[in-house]
């Protein structure tokens, strides 16, 4: 099946999601997604962030569909023409989206563990509206620990039930979900610290806010601060990869995560054991440094290379002027 995506053909196969179709070919016409994660079955369609527009529904009916559709919902058919950044129809919709979302989120990213990787932080940025008309009180609730090393912020959670799915499909009992109705929904247990699953940690990872926190990292750092170091080890817990992200500051390892896609997306989920219990860089294989895009924060302490670069190479009466950077590669 052939679609076209803000100007940029590409031939997918039948079943193929417009944000799946976009994802692949990648750039800014890609949507957001808040909710959406490609290795959970059943998730999207909840926050609504990447809508877009069907200007032709097919070649057999080529009549565009009357109101925005979920990209992450909405299968492509042959001959579909799709506008996102291009509409600003489209603009104009996300933009209130993102205010609908942080109608209830506290400004908490000063403070906020998820600070620098967030993905409301970026949406919020490119697509949020300079102040909110909301005007009421936000909803407030106390800080909970639903397992020994997990916390849980509900105050800034969107509600993308990407945890619920996750402890559903990865775990082999689900203790937390969504209570109540409307504008009283939570995420929550019944009986606090009952999340103890092996696989428990991974809905930290999916968390696309700072809901869902690592104990074990928190307020320890800002992680345009760290390092990330690709690593593995030979795990004898079935159902985990081994393949993590190790998160430096200087010579201590003070996170574990899963490794992610560009998109945020856990590539693989990991264990409980490797993600709190190994934190000595003895305990794993480095790979090497952690591939980062330049627009992210991360990258500001971020090398490509075991051994940078120096600032200057040959010219001579640079040289000296350049003394202390020559210096610091060498310790390096």
């Amino acid at each position: 099946m052939k679609v076209t995506i803000d100007g940029f053909p590409i031939e997918v196969e039948a079943g193929t999601t417009i944000l799946n179709a976009a994802r692949m070919i990648g750039g800014d016409i890609v949507p957001p997604a808040m909710c959406y994660y490609s290795k959970l079955a059943g998730s999207g369609g909840k926050c609504r962030t990447c809508l877009v527009k069907v200007s032709k529904g097919s070649e057999k009916d080529p009549r565009p569909m009357p109101k925005l559709v979920a990209s992450c919902r909405t299968t492509v058919m042959d001959g579909m023409e799709v506008q996102n950044i291009t509409s600003p129809e489209v603009i104009e919709a996300r933009k209130g989206v993102v205010e609908m979302l942080l109608i209830n989120h506290p400004l908490d990213c000063p403070v906020c563990d998820q600070a620098g990787e967030c993905h409301l932080q970026d949406l919020g940025f490119e697509h949020g509206a300079a102040k909110t008309r909301y005007e009421f009180d936000r909803r407030t609730f106390d800080k909970i620990d639903i397992g020994d090393k997990i916390q849980l912020h509900m105050t800034r959670c969107i509600l993308c039930y990407r945890c619920v799915f996750t402890a559903d499909q990865i775990t082999d009992h689900r203790i937390h979900g969504i209570l109540n109705r409307g504008d009283h929904s939570e995420i929550s247990t019944y009986i606090q610290k009952a999340v103890d699953n092996d696989f428990s940690g991974n809905v930290i990872d999916v968390c696309p806010v700072g809901a869902l926190t690592d104990k074990t990292f928190r307020f320890k750092n800002r992680v345009w601060f760290t390092k990330p170091v690709e690593a593995h080890r030979e795990c004898h817990t079935e159902g985990c990869c081994g393949k993590v992200t190790l998160w430096y500051k200087g010579e201590d390892v003070i996170r574990v995560t899963a490794r992610k896609d560009e998109y945020g997306e856990a590539e693989e989920f990991i264990c409980n054991t490797c993600r709190f219990d190994k934190k000595k860089t003895a305990d794993w294989v480095i790979e090497g440094p952690r591939k980062i895009s330049n627009k992210s924060v991360i990258s500001a302490n971020h090398y490509e290379t075991l051994k940078p670069l120096p600032v200057v190479k040959s010219n001579p009466l640079l040289i000296e002027a350049n003394k202390e950077q020559f210096e610091r590669e060498t310790r390096l």
